[in-house]
């Protein structure tokens, strides 16, 4: 028997449908890791954390990369390549100018990435070695799996921050990140 669902609520229940189903779908990829692992792009891409970034603090003890421009400065800690075919990258970024950032300049040309604000939904990956680009993953409704700088970030202050990309293929773990407005940074893709 079927149940015919009229307007807009029926939109919305096929669109809450999708969205169960996806987060069911990447839950149950890291079923069987330990408890002290570290977070699945479920819970990394949570927008409700977003500005948070994982919920692991990035390794203050050795930055892999810092580029700096326009008074902001943005610290790469980690790198790594995870299971399902994407990579995980983290940092930190802090303001040094005069006012609030609020990331407007990293928010990318793509038409789809358009609705994310102040993010890193213009990042990509570089791999010069392969020649091609990787560009931010994002979910069904064009949100980026990245963070969200929402309200900015305040003068002085350092927020951490998160993108996930498609990994390159194995083998190739020397990639730029590059982030619009900033110098590119090398980085080491770790494997997870």
């Amino acid at each position: 028997m079927s149940v015919l669902v009229p307007g807009r609520l029926g939109g919305a229940l096929k669109a809450a449908a999708v969205v169960l189903g996806a987060t069911l779908l990447v839950g149950g990829c890291g079923a069987d890791e330990e408890p002290d692992a570290k977070p699945t792009s479920a819970e990394s891409a949570n927008p409700s954390k977003n500005a948070e970034g994982p919920s692991e603090s990035p390794d203050d003890s050795s930055p892999m990369a810092s580029v700096k421009s326009n008074g902001i400065e943005m610290v790469v800690v980690s790198a790594l390549r995870e299971e399902g075919g994407f990579v995980t990258i983290s940092g930190r970024v802090t303001n040094n100018t005069s006012g609030r950032w609020i990331g407007a300049e990293w928010i990318g040309d793509e038409r789809e990435l358009e609705g994310n604000g102040g993010s890193l939904a213009g990042a990509s990956l570089m791999d010069g070695d392969g020649k091609k680009r990787y560009m931010i993953l994002r979910d069904t409704e064009g949100r980026c799996l990245c963070t969200k700088f929402q309200g900015g970030v305040a003068r002085g202050s350092t927020v951490e921050w998160f993108a996930q990309f498609p990994a390159p293929p194995t083998g190739t773990d020397k990639v730029q990140l590059q982030v619009p407005t900033m110098p590119p940074a090398t980085i080491q893709i770790s494997e997870g």
